[in-house]
C-alpha cells in the first residue's frame, strides 16, 4: 500500500482483501477498506479472488473477503474458480487454523437466496479451521442508504478487532477524511503524438491462433440492427446480428472447433460512451482530447490496465475507458472532497461522503440514478482542477455487458444474434436515463457504413442435456425467451422434437417475439408452444398460471421421461412464481405432500435437471 512521504505501513499487521466483484461494487468496497488501512497506517493488499493463488490462504494471518451475490445464489464471475476449490470435500478441517479472517457481503434483500454467497463462505471458512473477528457483515442495496447502512457499523467493528492488539503508536495519528491518498499511476503528457496506427494495433489485433477474449476482442461486423417490438410497445428491443466469419469462434464445436460457442453461452459486448458526453467530459475538466500520454503504476505489483494502448490519447481514455454515465459511489465523493479547493464544493462533498451525509447523498445522486458526468457538471471548479493522475482512481472502467445468444451455429453459420432491451427511463431529472450498452448498440447503423463492435463469448450458466430423446420445458417470458431460441435451433437441426416452449409477453401484436419461427416449429411438430400474453384479458396471464393448467404434461415430462427443465428472465418475481408453480404442480400430479415436493425440486436443481438464468 503505497504511504505518504516519510511513512511507512506498519510492519506487524498484514491485511489482505480478497474480492468476488460482479458489477464494480465489491471491488469499490475492498478499495475502500484499502483506503482505511492506510489512513490506520496498515499493510494492504486488494485481488480478486480469482487473481489470487488460493493456496497460499495457509499462509495468511488476517483476510477480509467482500464477497457480491449474483442472479439466483450464485458468486461472480470473478469469483468462481475460488469458489470451487475452497468447497473441496478433501481439504483438511484444520487448513486455515492460523487465518484471522472476516466477512464482506453484498446482496439485495428482495431475491430469496439474500448474500448466500457471503454465508455460505462464512461457514465454509469456520469448517476449515479459520477465527471469524466479526458475524458476516450483511449489506443490503434495499435499505433507504444502500449496503453502507450495514457496512458502516461493521468497519467500525472491524478495526477496533484488527487494531486491538495492534494500535497506533503515540506519535502517529489517524489520517483525517480530507487528505487525499497517493494515486495510483501517473499519467505523463507527451510532447509529440505517436503514431495513432499503433493505437489501433494494441486495441482492434485478433490473435487468429486463439479465441476472442477481453484483451483481444474481435471486431464483429454488424448485420442488421432490427427494431422487433410494435411501435406503440414502450420498450424498444432490438435483434441484431454480427458477421464472425475469422474470428475462430464461426464453426460449431460438433465440427470439432474448440473455442466455439454453443447454446446456453453468453457473449460479452465493449460499449463506448456518447461524442457529446465525452466532448462534454474533456471541457469540465480542461483536458485537451487529441493529447496523448502513457501511464505507469506508483508501486511494484500494481498493473496497468490491461485493454489500454500504450500510449493512449485522453479521447480514447474518455469515449472507451471511463465510466463517465454510471452512477458514483460514496467513494467517488470522498476522493472528489479530497481533491477540492474550492471551499464551499469541497464541504458538500465532505458532507455527501461522510457517514451522517448518505440520506443527502441518497436523495442526490443514487435515487435519480445521476452520473458521474453529471456531478462533475455540478461542481465545476473541483472537476477543473482535478489532477489527471487520479482519473483512474476516480472514475471506474467501463466494464463489458452480457448477452445471451440468441442464435446457433447449425441454424445461421458465422452468425451470432442477441436481442437487446434498450434501457431508458425517467426520474426526477430532466434528461432520460440510458443504459450505456443498449442505448450505444441501438444507436449503431449498418446501414450507413460498416459498424464493428469488440465482442467475445464465454460460457453461459445454462448447459442443456446431450443425451438423444431427452426432452426440454424452457420457461422464457419477453427477452429471457434469447438463450431458448438458441437451444431449440441447436436441437431442432439436431432432430431433437421433444421441445416445449412457454413464452410469455404483453400483447401478441406488439412483443411476441419470433412469432413466425415458433408457429413454422410447431407446424413441422419439432416444438409445443405455451403462450401468455397478460394485457389481452381483464385478468393478467402470465407463464406460472399457464404451467399449473399444463400440470399434467408438466410432471409428465419431468417424472415418466427425465425432461430437463430451464427458466430465463427477470430475477425479481418470475423464479419463485414458477417454483411455486412447479411445487403445486408436483403436489397435484405426482401426488407428494408439501415437504416431499420441495425435496423434489432442489433434487432438480441439484442434479441439473432444474436450471436459471435470470438478471436484475
Amino acid at each position: 500500500m503505497q504511504g505518504s512521504p516519510g511513512r511507512t505501513p506498519m510492519p506487524n499487521t498484514r491485511l489482505l482483501v480478497l474480492f468476488g466483484s460482479q458489477t464494480g461494487t465489491a471491488q469499490d468496497v475492498s478499495e475502500r477498506l484499502s483506503r482505511e488501512a492506510w489512513r490506520r497506517e496498515l499493510g494492504c493488499r486488494v485481488q480478486a479472488l480469482d487473481s489470487y493463488p488460493v493456496v497460499n490462504l495457509i499462509n495468511e494471518p488476517l483476510v477480509i473477503f467482500v464477497c457480491a451475490t449474483t442472479g439466483q445464489g450464485e458468486p461472480p464471475d470473478n469469483m468462481k474458480n475460488f469458489w470451487r476449490f475452497i468447497f473441496r470435500r478433501n481439504l483438511p478441517s484444520t487448513s486455515l487454523c492460523q487465518m484471522d479472517f472476516a466477512v464482506l457481503g453484498l446482496g439485495d434483500s428482495s431475491y430469496a437466496k439474500f448474500n448466500f454467497v457471503a454465508k455460505k463462505l462464512h461457514r465454509r471458512l469456520l469448517q476449515l479451521g479459520g477465527s471469524a473477528l466479526l458475524p458476516v457483515c450483511l449489506g443490503d442495496d434495499q435499505h433507504e442508504l444502500g449496503p453502507d447502512a450495514t457496512i458502516d457499523p461493521w468497519l467500525h467493528d472491524l478495526w477496533e478487532k484488527v487494531l486491538g492488539p495492534h494500535p497506533l503508536p503515540l506519535d502517529l495519528s489517524l489520517t483525517p477524511p480530507g487528505v487525499p491518498w497517493p494515486s495510483k499511476f501517473t499519467l505523463k503528457f507527451l510532447q509529440e503524438v505517436p503514431s495513432t496506427c499503433s493505437e489501433e494495433l494494441c486495441v482492434t489485433g485478433t490473435d487468429p491462433q486463439g479465441p476472442p477474449s477481453e484483451l483481444q476482442p474481435f471486431l464483429a461486423p454488424m448485420v442488421t440492427n432490427q427494431r422487433v417490438t410494435g411501435p406503440s410497445h414502450f420498450q424498444d428491443v432490438r435483434l441484431i446480428e454480427f458477421d464472425i466469419t475469422g474470428s475462430g469462434v464461426s464453426f460449431p464445436r460438433a465440427l470439432g472447433v474448440p473455442h466455439s460457442f454453443v447454446a446456453g453461452d453468453v457473449v460479452l459486448i465493449q460499449p463506448e460512451n456518447t461524442a457529446s458526453h465525452v466532448q462534454q467530459f474533456c471541457q469540465v475538466l480542461g483536458l485537451d482530447p487529441d493529447q496523448h500520454f502513457t501511464l505507469q503504476p506508483r508501486e511494484l505489483g500494481v498493473l496497468c490496465p490491461a485493454r489500454l494502448p500504450q500510449p493512449c490519447s485522453i479521447q480514447r481514455l474518455v469515449s472507451q475507458y471511463l465510466d463517465i454515465a454510471s452512477v458514483p459511489r460514496r467513494s467517488f465523493f470522498e476522493l472528489l472532497a479530497c481533491l477540492s479547493c474550492h471551499e464551499l464544493e469541497r464541504e458538500k462533498l465532505l458532507e455527501l461522503s461522510s457517514a451522517q451525509g448518505q440520506e443527502d447523498l441518497c436523495e442526490y445522486c443514487t435515487r435519480p440514478r445521476r452520473t458521474v458526468l453529471e456531478v462533475l457538471c455540478d461542481f465545476p471548479h473541483t472537476a477543473g482542477a482535478i489532477p489527471p493522475d487520479y482519473l483512474l482512481d476516480l472514475i471506474p472502467l467501463i466494464r463489458p455487458r452480457a448477452f445471451s445468444i440468441a442464435s446457433s451455429l447449425l441454424a445461421h453459420p458465422s452468425r451470432l444474434q442477441i436481442l437487446v432491451a434498450v434501457v431508458q427511463y425517467q426520474t426526477r431529472l430532466k434528461e432520460p436515463r440510458r443504459g450505456l450498452c443498449s442505448n450505444w448498440l441501438a444507436s449503431l447503423d449498418p446501414g450507413q457504413g460498416p459498424v464493428r463492435v469488440p465482442l467475445w463469448v464465454r460460457p453461459g450458466g445454462l448447459t442443456f442435456p446431450k443425451t438423444p430423446d431427452t426432452p426440454v420445458i424452457v420457461v422464457g417470458p419477453g427477452t429471457g425467451v434469447a438463450p431458448f431460441r438458441a437451444a431449440i435451433q441447436e436441437r431442432v437441426a439436431q432432430g431433437e422434437a421433444g421441445n416445449v416452449l412457454f413464452f410469455g409477453c404483453r400483447q401478441r401484436d406488439q412483443d411476441f417475439y419470433w412469432e413466425a419461427e415458433w408457429t413454422e416449429l410447431q407446424t413441422r411438430g419439432c416444438l409445443t408452444l405455451v403462450t401468455a400474453f397478460s394485457r389481452e384479458q381483464e385478468q393478467k396471464v402470465y407463464v406460472q398460471h399457464r404451467l399449473r393448467e399444463l400440470g399434467p404434461l408438466v410432471w409428465g415430462l419431468l417424472d415418466l421421461r427425465g425432461a430437463h427443465f430451464y427458466l430465463a428472465g427477470n430475477a425479481k418475481y418470475m423464479p419463485a412464481d414458477v417454483s411455486d408453480a412447479l411445487t403445486s404442480i408436483f403436489q397435484e400430479e405426482g401426488g407428494l405432500s408439501g415437504p416431499a415436493a420441495a425435496a423434489y425440486l432442489a433434487r432438480l436443481q441439484r442434479t441439473l435437471r432444474f436450471q436459471t438464468e435470470t438478471w436484475a
